[in-house]
């Protein structure tokens, strides 16, 4: 038993000294950050009241031969 509770506490100790997780959390962050600078900028190209609007403009735009 006094074995297993060794076990135990060394597989803690090495888990919170593990440093892999903060680089996921870190890249999670930066996702976010992006994801709002890109949603920002977003707001001040979409005219339409609709998110569906902006999308028409985007699909015209590609395959149209002119871009309002």
């Amino acid at each position: 038993m006094n074995t297993l509770i060794k076990l135990v506490r060394q597989g803690a100790i090495e888990f919170a000294q593990d440093e892999e997780g903060a680089q996921v959390v870190e890249y999670a962050l930066i996702i976010a950050v992006v994801s709002i600078a890109i949603v920002a900028a977003l707001r001040g190209v979409v005219t339409d009241a609709s998110f569906t609007g902006f999308i028409a403009r985007i699909k015209t735009c590609l395959t149209g031969t002119t871009c309002v």
